[in-house]
């Protein structure tokens, strides 16, 4: 005979469960996002930063080439790295404004600086975007940060695309500045596949002090691009 109490509740679930199966961690379907970010600072935290390996390999070695190459008398007229541009640009977040949380932690991640939203700048009735939406993500790498990411794209990130052939040399804009698209963000070593919510593409930008693109490509091909017709990527001594 049944009690009081499952006459009331109609034979569901108890009073104080969770619905709809979810377990009381946050587990199921409607648990909370886990951050791909770790917790607390890292096992050399407190170790001294070396030098970016690539930034003293351009400074002794690639700095020399590029003098010789185009007859430059003074170093200041030497082609540099000024910075590196990546942006994520995510229409689906105008209905699901939560993915960009995701977006951020793995730019985050690969980068180690905390990426900046970026908000619509005027609004489209066909679209559905309202000025001022959040429809994407962006990091601005300069100084040492920009030379350990350079390594490690050119290293360890480039020789994950699948089916690769060498980069294209006509993504230069005429000014000396260099960009490309990937496809799928899973390239990264630092991103962790269990952890993915969606498979999403970026853009990165390599901006260069000089304003000509065959001296732009001559300091990216010295500094390990492995650019699409070279026989090999040069690869930085340690």
């Amino acid at each position: 005979m049944a009690t009081k109490e499952t006459k009331k509740s109609g034979g569901g679930t108890p009073k104080g469960a969770p619905k709809g199966g979810a377990s009381a961690g946050g587990g199921g379907k409607g648990g909370e996002r886990k951050s791909m970010l770790p917790k607390g600072p890292h096992a050399g935290a407190a170790l001294p930063v070396p030098a970016p390996r690539l930034r003293e390999y351009y400074k002794h070695t690639v700095r020399a080439k590029l003098m010789q190459q185009f007859g430059l008398t003074n170093t200041h007229q030497v082609p540099g790295l000024e910075k590196i541009v990546l942006n994520v640009g995510m229409g689906e977040a105008i209905k699901t404004p939560k993915i960009l949380d995701s977006i951020v932690d793995e730019l985050a991640l690969v980068t180690g600086q905390r990426p900046v939203r970026k908000k619509a700048k005027k609004s489209i009735s066909n679209f559905g975007l309202r000025e001022g939406q959040e429809i994407g993500a962006a990091v601005t790498l300069r100084g040492a940060r920009m030379w350990e990411f350079l390594d490690r794209f050119i290293n360890a990130t480039v020789p994950r695309i699948r089916d690769f052939r060498g980069l294209g040399t006509r993504s230069f804009d005429g000014r000396g500045n260099y960009s490309l698209g990937i496809k799928e963000q899973m390239i990264f070593p630092e991103v962790n596949y269990d952890m993915i919510e969606q498979i999403h593409g970026m853009d990165i930008t390599f901006v260069t002090t000089t304003n000509r693109d065959d001296q732009a490509y001559a300091l990216l091909r010295e500094l390990g691009m492995p650019f699409r017709g070279d026989d090999r990527p040069i690869q930085v001594k340690a």
